[in-house]
């Protein structure tokens, strides 16, 4: 019976199954470099537009920012613009006091009491006089008690004098003054109280 060698074939065909493999896995390198490649690509392009976005966000922030300053900045100064025309308008309405306040004096000051010197300090009075008695200035005393433009009477001093010959009795009287604009104030905030209890 002839024998046959098959071993060459079988070599050749192993040889060309081993070139197949190579080739299959050198196709397979290529392709998945390709597709790390492409992937790169592609990651490094949505990278690029997310920061495009973030700089534009940036960006509009800024402007944001900046224009939420100047906001303030007018808020600031229109705090300030209405602060002035709250003080110029307090000065307004308190201007006639003073006027008011002297006039409310004399009328006030009973007759046997003169003064000798008033000084105010803000809303503080301080008088100095000389009564015939003791009597004139209590009376002196309720009468700014029943003024419409003082109020708070304290008496310092008292004590009987004979200066410029005749009998009397020297006092040291403090007051405060009424103010326009505090009375006006208090009305406003009554007002506002009253409402709150007409809503409840």
């Amino acid at each position: 019976m002839p024998r046959i060698n098959l071993l060459p074939w079988r070599e050749e065909q192993r040889k060309e199954r081993k070139v197949a493999f190579m080739v299959a896995l050198g196709g397979a390198t290529v392709a998945a470099a390709l597709a790390a490649f492409a992937m790169l690509l592609l990651f490094n392009s949505l990278i690029d537009a997310q920061e495009s976005r973030n700089e534009t966000l940036r960006a509009e922030i800024r402007l944001l920012d900046k224009q939420i300053e100047e906001i303030n900045n007018l808020e600031s100064a229109k705090q300030k613009f209405i602060a002035r025309m709250e003080i110029i308008e307090k000065l307004q309405r308190s201007r006639p006091e003073i006027v008011h306040l002297f006039d409310e004096i004399a009328r006030q000051l009973p007759d046997g009491v003169y003064l000798t010197a008033v000084k105010q300090t803000d809303k503080r009075l301080r008088f100095d006089g000389v009564a015939q008695s003791s009597t004139r200035v209590s009376t002196f005393m309720r009468n700014i008690d029943a003024s419409e433009w003082l109020r708070n009477p304290e008496l310092e001093v008292v004590q009987t004098s004979t200066a410029r010959g005749a009998p009397g009795s020297s006092f040291t009287l403090f007051a405060d003054q009424v103010s326009t604009v505090e009375e006006d104030a208090a009305s406003q905030g009554a007002g506002k109280l009253a409402s709150r209890g007409t809503a409840k």
